[in-house]
């Protein structure tokens, strides 16, 4: 079994921050890379960010320069740090992750729960 928890979502006004965070737990072996999505009310979810193990790094357009991926491989934490919010980042902010199992062979992929990001006055 395993689990990823967020957490960090929130209200914020423009020009505001927030620094979400996701902890993966359970029979994990390896984690290979793990990322952020967010889905907005009629849109579809989107990658906003991903970070592999050895430390590479993408970015969805409309956040580069804003948003800042990094992980704690010791925690199997993954952080995203969210400056300079725009009303438009105004969404549900998932974690993903692409792992090996202690227990299976292959490799898995989950989601977490979802946190609310909301930007706004």
């Amino acid at each position: 079994q395993v689990q990823l928890v967020e957490s960090g979502g929130g209200l914020v006004q423009p020009g505001g921050s927030l620094r979400l965070s996701c902890a993966a737990s359970g029979s994990i072996f390896s984690i290979y890379a793990m990322g952020w999505y967010r889905q907005a009310p009629g849109k579809q979810r989107e990658l906003v960010a991903a970070i592999t193990s050895g430390g590479s790094t993408n970015y969805a357009d409309s956040v580069k320069g804003r948003f800042t991926i990094s992980r704690d491989n010791a925690k199997n934490t993954v952080y995203l740090q969210m400056n300079s919010l725009k009303p438009e980042d105004t969404a549900i902010y998932y974690c993903n992750a692409d792992l090996a199992r202690i227990e299976l062979p292959g490799r898995y992929n989950y989601w977490g729960q979802g946190t609310q990001v909301t930007v706004s006055s």
